[in-house]
């Protein structure tokens, strides 16, 4: 079942990649892929390009993909090995996500957050 699931994935990101985002099976293995993040404009890492591994379990999606930077990276999200940490890829996965929304999840969480400026009278 996994290896269906992954490839299903895989066309689905051929077909409609995300923004900033690239990602496929290094070699003829599926369940170890290599991915190239952009870094995006509006984000401190703009103009950056980061390398991302990610292994698929034998149970994905059942079990998430350990999804880790192969290139330097200071963020919160990102502890000393290049592990992310975030919510989706631990006690909230579901198997209803996608590397794909993975990847649009990490890319907003990276995004600069537009400060509200208060008015004052």
């Amino acid at each position: 079942m996994a290896s269906k699931r992954i490839l299903k994935e895989l066309k689905e990101l051929q077909r409609d990649p995300p923004a900033s985002c690239s990602a496929g099976p290094v070699g003829e293995n599926m369940f170890h892929w290599q991915a190239t993040i952009i870094g995006p404009n509006d984000s401190p890492y703009a103009g950056g390009v980061f390398l991302v591994t990610i292994h698929f379990p034998p149970d994905y999606p059942f079990k998430p993909p350990k999804i880790a930077f192969r290139t330097k990276v200071f963020h919160p999200n990102i502890n000393t090995n290049g592990n992310i940490c975030l919510d989706i890829l631990k006690e909230q996965w579901s198997p209803a996500l996608t590397i794909s929304k993975v990847g649009k999840a990490w890319i907003n969480k990276i995004k600069k957050k537009k400060k509200k400026r208060k008015r004052v009278s």
